[in-house]
């Protein structure tokens, strides 16, 4: 019975190709492809052609066929102009390539916050990346690129963050997210970002890299940037840390090792030996965090703890939980980490800042001016032709004077707007008009200072001003250097009835905190190094 049903199915279509020459045009391009079970017709259309036509419409259907086929025939043939627009029998008449393509970047909404906890929701396309996204906040909040704003991850239930690199994708690291997590993305400044291919001598210390051949002579830091970035060679960072036991509360000293194929950690003392190694975390399928609060959440020895968490989402469980004993030794962990796991990705990050996915890139955004040490300079322009100030002494009298005379108008304004005591509010001015400076955060205590500078990044210069927790009448400046925070009092001085500002005993004077931070700006002084970053609050 199946015989004879394909058997006249065949027949069939050979009826039809003899009826129909594009019937047969199409039979023969799947007899000549091999592949008539793709043209083959449907099971209704075999039924149809095996039922046989009245014998009345059967003459007629032919006779109409003759006669389209002759007036076909006595049709002059007429060149076609336009071949390329003709289209083939096989193929629908309107082409999908007529149409515009369909934009296929679907579109999410996020939501970034800033560290006063304001935010700000972007809609932002599927493929966008972290630099993008901070590209957009810059432009829509007017402020200056000096290439340190980062996106950073917040993982406020386990207490671990993270510095998003601008090459990663935002939605695919939002798409990781547990649904009932809440966690957060900040934008913020961080200085010290890429400073390890500025300033390599700060985080790769003697004692905590070593080398898997023998050297010659004595390797510069730079050198070993340059070895972690090529793929042949690779320095290992070693030392002791602090890791949680699976499972455990307990936390244990252990000798680690790390290599470009993973992290591992010696049973034996510290050899390296093969056979005392044991493999401990991989960052190829991780991300390396820092955790924020680790005695508090994790009952840690320190507070420099950071940990390693799988891409997918994953329970407290999943955490590897590393600690170290200060905060150079966390941070030369953490850098190098990111170097093996990223390696040239990272050079290409800092040297082509603005290289995105999305439309961010550097033909439409204009790069703005970044406030280094070097565009800071003293000038004087009291006669014809304007000169540099390279005195320091000279400098700081100059900003006394002008400081003066812009007070002077201060004044001036004040009496005209019927001031009865003109100058005792021109000292209360001068008290209180650092206030609305950003580096001036008021009352914040030693430790809070403290989180805010490791947050921006432990680079040399970045600081803030606040007011003394001890003595209500004096202010403290807490500046980074070194990859260390230290703290110097600002202490009122009185000389003639007239209130002034000093770091160095009286030696050098201000009027107010504004030129004192303006002068150290300019001039390193007292302090180990010029100011250069001030850490702000910024709001969305």
């Amino acid at each position: 019975m199946t015989t004879s049903l394909q058997d006249g199915q065949s027949a069939a279509g050979r009826a039809a190709a003899q009826d129909s020459p594009l019937a047969a045009q199409v039979c023969g391009a799947a007899q000549g492809r091999g592949d008539a079970r793709d043209l083959e017709p449907a099971p209704w259309l075999h039924a149809r052609a095996l039922l046989p036509p009245p014998d009345g419409t059967r003459g007629c259907a032919a006779d109409r066929r003759k006669k389209k086929d002759l007036d076909v025939l006595e049709m002059p043939s007429i060149p076609n102009p336009f071949p390329e627009l003709c289209c083939s029998p096989f193929t629908s008449v309107l082409s999908a390539g007529l149409f515009p393509k369909a934009n296929s970047r679907k579109k999410q909404v996020i939501k970034v916050y800033s560290e006063d906890e304001t935010s700000r929701a972007l809609e932002v396309p599927s493929d966008i990346t972290a630099r993008d996204v901070c590209q957009l906040l810059i432009l829509k909040n007017h402020y200056i690129d000096d290439h340190s704003w980062t996106l950073f991850e917040h993982l406020p239930h386990i207490g671990l963050e993270r510095t998003m690199e601008d090459h990663e994708l935002v939605i695919e690291v939002l798409s990781n997210w547990g649904m009932e997590e809440e966690n957060k993305l900040y934008f913020r400044k961080n200085y010290a970002k890429y400073e390890f291919f500025k300033n390599p001598m700060y985080f790769f210390p003697e004692h905590m890299v070593s080398f898997a051949t023998e050297t010659n002579g004595e390797i510069s830091p730079t050198q070993i940037l340059q070895m972690f970035l090529s793929s042949s060679t690779y320095p290992e960072i070693h030392g002791f840390l602090h890791a949680k036991e699976q499972g455990k509360k307990s936390w244990k000293k252990i000798y680690f090792l790390l290599r470009r194929s993973g992290l591992y950690f010696s049973t034996k003392g510290t050899s390296k030996e093969p056979r005392h190694l044991q493999f401990f975390s991989e960052f190829g399928n991780s991300d390396i965090y820092v955790s924020l609060a680790g005695k508090k959440k994790h009952g840690a020895p320190t507070n420099y703890g950071f940990c390693f968490k799988p891409n997918k989402a994953g329970g407290p469980r999943d955490l590897k939980m590393l600690c170290a004993e200060e905060q150079q030794s966390r941070t030369c962990w953490v850098t190098a980490i990111r170097l093996l796991k990223y390696g040239m990705q990272l050079y290409q990050n800092y040297m082509h800042p603005y290289q995105g996915r999305s439309g961010c890139s550097s033909q439409s955004v204009s790069p703005m001016r970044s406030i280094s040490e070097n565009s800071l300079v003293a000038m004087d322009f009291s006669g014809q032709k304007s000169r540099v100030i390279e005195n320091p002494t000279e400098a700081l009298s100059v900003a006394v004077e002008e400081g003066l005379a812009w007070r002077k108008k201060g004044c001036l304004r004040l009496a005209t707007h019927g001031s009865p005591t003109a100058s005792s509010q021109s000292s209360a001015t001068n008290m209180a008009i650092h206030r609305s400076q950003p580096w001036f955060h008021h009352k914040i205590s030693r430790d809070e200072a403290q989180r805010l500078i490791i947050q921006q990044g432990l680079v040399d210069g970045v600081f803030l001003v606040r007011d003394s927790q001890s003595n209500p009448k004096t202010f403290v400046l807490s500046m980074s250097h070194g990859q260390k925070i230290k703290h110097f009092q600002i202490i009122p001085v009185e000389d003639d009835g007239e209130l002034f500002h000093t770091l160095d005993d009286g030696h050098t004077r201000f009027t107010d905190l504004i030129q004192l931070v303006e002068f150290y700006q300019l001039n390193k002084g007292v302090l180990p190094c010029k100011l250069k970053h001030y850490c702000a609050r910024i709001a969305l």
